[in-house]
């Protein structure tokens, strides 16, 4: 009875494929008039292992302060003339989780290279391959981080973290956190807008496991599948009791009505209205007949996506790879022998 409940709860708990796409398909459309012409990079900022006991007990707060120190750091950086000397803008999207749906809080921040000059009148390309130096990333946003962490009077502390209550025992339990390197990582850059919106597709809308990860729940146990990063990112099972998976998912349940996906710099929501069409404006706008064939391609594209029988537009709800179909697909039924 108890694993029926638990499978019950299993279902209930990951959301509809149709939901999730759907999300995902009208934020990108959103988003799409807003892709500047150049190209985007993808930088990374981690929260160390050792935090990880304090954001679970403190949610709304940590990844709150996770959202500001790492905009900081890179609105700061990038306004020094010494590394960029430009106004950035960018959003962020908060993931809490790892390939074995352990706890790993960061954010995936998607900026594009480059930015409005002070005065406003000119575009500043980077002079750096990866937009912005890590390494300089890394410390700032250490000690924002920490130093906001010190200031903080929301924190809520329980069970084995009741001693950090008290102000002199925190403070020495954030003191090592200072002589480690934290994790800022920046990918190599996508292509142009078209790669962005490839990109947009994996990362803004995803949960902690997708249904196409998961291979069998058979006998109170979930085998799913997950990448290790650390052998050249091969695939791999694991398998796990069914309160086990339970208590790892829900590690990753936000706060109610909690903001994951935020604007900062000239694309936070009060400037964006003012500072995207200067931005336009100031980059070299891409050819005219490319933009032709596009619209026209997407005019064509309309009329073929019409129901066979009532030939009603019909609407791109998923797209499955031929492995996911046949995972998806029901069991067949088995007849009674004749």
């Amino acid at each position: 009875m108890h694993a029926l409940r638990a499978s019950r709860h299993l279902v209930q708990l990951l959301p509809e494929p149709e939901c999730q796409t759907s999300a995902r398909e009208r934020w990108i459309a959103a988003r799409r008039r807003e892709l500047l012409p150049t190209r985007y990079v993808h930088v990374v900022f981690t929260l160390p292992r050792e935090l990880a006991p304090l954001s679970l007990q403190n949610k709304r707060v940590v990844y709150d302060l996770l959202f500001r120190a790492s905009a900081e750091t890179l609105l700061e950086v990038a306004r020094d003339p010494k590394h960029l000397g430009a106004e950035i803008g960018f959003f962020s999207v908060l993931h809490t989780w790892n390939q074995k749906l352990g706890l790993h809080p960061h954010v995936h921040c998607v900026v594009p290279a480059g930015g409005l000059s002070p005065d406003r009148k000119r575009w500043i390309k980077p002079r750096y391959a990866f937009f912005l130096p890590v390494k300089v990333l890394s410390r700032v946003f250490r000690g924002k981080f920490v130093a906001a962490l010190k200031r903080e009077e929301r924190l809520r502390f329980q069970g084995s973290l009741t001693p950090l209550a008290q102000p002199k025992t925190f403070a020495a339990w954030l003191r090592p956190l200072f002589r480690k390197d934290w994790v800022v990582y920046s990918k190599r850059p996508f292509g142009g807008p078209e790669y962005v919106l490839q990109y947009l597709g994996r990362y803004t809308h995803r949960v902690a496991i997708s249904n196409h990860r998961l291979i069998s729940f058979a006998d109170g146990k979930v085998t799913f599948r997950w990448r290790d990063s650390a052998h050249h990112n091969e695939q791999k099972l694991l398998t796990l009791s069914l309160d086990e998976f339970l208590r790892r998912f829900l590690l990753h349940l936000l706060p109610k009505r909690f903001v994951r996906i935020r604007n900062f710099g000239f694309l936070a929501n009060r400037r964006r209205a003012t500072s995207l069409p200067l931005c336009f404006q100031l980059l070299p706008s891409p050819s005219a007949p490319q933009a032709r064939q596009d619209c026209s391609t997407t005019d064509g594209a309309k009329d073929l996506w019409r129901c066979p029988q009532c030939a009603g537009p019909m609407v791109i709800i998923e797209r499955l790879t031929p492995a996911e179909i046949q995972l998806r697909s029901p069991p067949l039924p088995v007849s009674a022998a004749a």
